[in-house]
């Protein structure tokens, strides 16, 4: 059998359901615990400049209750650079945001923004965070990650989970030459963004992928059924992708 596939889940939107109430309901602090006992491997949080989910009080309290690794989403700022420092998270996946998007509408661009990431990914790696980088599936942008000192490179995934047909094909060949470009040249390579029970068997099914990152989809689907029995079916579709 392959290499067991991690999979992190990713809490922001229990925070943002808190947040419509402005009010302590939902915890995404206890998604987590329920997500950890469901097999999730890790935990993601994405701090926005805008607060819009997660809070800087979610951070500290994930950071300090947490038994699995926290995987700090965070964009290339000053201010969370600040934040960082302070909590230490296991690992820090640098992406890119703007104040009006929706969520997070494609990779950072780690090659046109070089200068400005070398300082921020030598500051955390100095800090002993494992700094990861939320790119597109593109040779440049693997390049840059690599010129960087980035170890970890996450391709984003949600034009993928867009697109249906000779499309989606076509694009999953890109991501497939992309993770294994990335991984010869010596980088872990993760995915994710838009995954769902539909759409995660080929991306888990890429063996040099070693993680996946997925959220939206989970916490969407406890509505319905529990956030337990969603993780449980989203990592049984991941290990038996990759076993095959």
């Amino acid at each position: 059998m392959s290499e067991t596939l991690r999979l992190g889940v990713n809490i922001d939107h229990v925070a943002t359901i808190r947040n419509a109430r402005g009010i302590r309901h939902p915890d995404p602090v206890r998604a987590a615990a329920i997500a950890v006992r469901a097999g999730a491997d890790g935990i993601t949080a994405h701090l926005r400049e805008d607060r819009r989910h997660i809070s800087d009080g979610d951070i500290a309290t994930l950071t300090d209750v947490l038994s699995v690794p926290l995987n700090f989403e965070m964009a290339a700022t000053d201010e969370m650079l600040e934040i960082a420092l302070r909590h230490k998270p296991h690992a820090v996946c640098l992406v890119p945001e703007k104040r009006q998007e929706l969520t997070t509408e494609g990779g950072l661009d780690a090659a046109g923004q070089h200068n400005r990431l070398k300082h921020i990914i030598s500051a955390l790696t100095d800090s002993g965070s494992r700094v990861s980088l939320f790119i597109d599936a593109d040779q440049a942008q693997l390049d840059a990650a690599l010129s960087l000192g980035a170890p970890v490179t996450e391709i984003h995934t949600g034009r993928y989970c867009d697109l249906t047909g000779e499309a989606r094909a076509e694009e999953l060949e890109r991501i497939k030459k992309a993770v294994a470009y990335g991984s010869a040249a010596g980088l872990e390579m993760h995915a994710g963004h838009g995954l769902s029970y539909a759409t995660v068997t080929d991306i888990a099914a890429i063996p040099e992928i070693k993680e996946l990152n997925i959220g939206h989809f989970l916490i969407g689907e406890a509505i319905f059924h529990g956030l337990e029995t969603a993780i449980v079916e989203m990592r049984r579709l991941m290990d038996e992708a990759r076993a095959a």
